[in-house]
Order: C-alpha cells, then sequence, then structure tokens
C-alpha cells in the first residue's frame, strides 16, 4: 500500500468535488455563492491548494454531501471491554506505559 501525502489526498478530495459539482449541473459560481464563500476559496478546495475544514464542510452542505463526513472517523458501535459487567465507559485516552529497559 502507498502511502500519499497530504497534498495528494487533499487533491483528490478536490477532484472528487469538482466532478460531484459538474454531475449536479453546477458552475463554480453558484456553488461558492450557495455556500457563502468566494469563487477563489472553493476553486482552492477543488485544486487541493489549501483550504479550511469550515469551507469544505460548506460546500460538501450545498451538494447535498455532509454525510461523507460521517465515514471519516466512524466510532465502533461494540466494544468488547464494555461487555463485561463491571466496564465503566472510558473518559479519555490513557498515557503510553513505560518500558523497563534492563
Amino acid at each position: 500500500m502507498q502511502i500519499r501525502t497530504p497534498g495528494e489526498i487533499a487533491a483528490d478530495l478536490g477532484q472528487s468535488l469538482r466532478t460531484l459539482r459538474i454531475h449536479k449541473n453546477l458552475d463554480q459560481a453558484t456553488v461558492a455563492a450557495r455556500a457563502g464563500i468566494s469563487v477563489r476559496s472553493l476553486r482552492n478546495l477543488e485544486n487541493g491548494d489549501g483550504s479550511s475544514l469550515h469551507t469544505l464542510i460548506l460546500v460538501l452542505r450545498v451538494l447535498g454531501r455532509e454525510a461523507w463526513l460521517d465515514t471519516i472517523a466512524p466510532v465502533p458501535t461494540i466494544n468488547p471491554v464494555m461487555m463485561t459487567r463491571k466496564a465503566v465507559p472510558r473518559q479519555r485516552a490513557g498515557k503510553p506505559r513505560r518500558r523497563n529497559v534492563d
């Protein structure tokens, strides 16, 4: 499996958004106006040239794809630890344990 750079991931995401926008027969000016952002911000997002999460969410909302965000980091519905009788839901992550070096 090849590891992609953040820039490559942003470019792929931008291309997917551009393709979706075109399939919905919307031009950049229309999507930008509906999202309340500038055309340059939308162009930067589609080109993978650095954009904010806020801009991404606004554009996804206009394109009707907010549900994409639910697939980024799904929370597991079954936690084996919670299946024990005395299990208490975790409130925070623990610190890594130090190894004893002998």
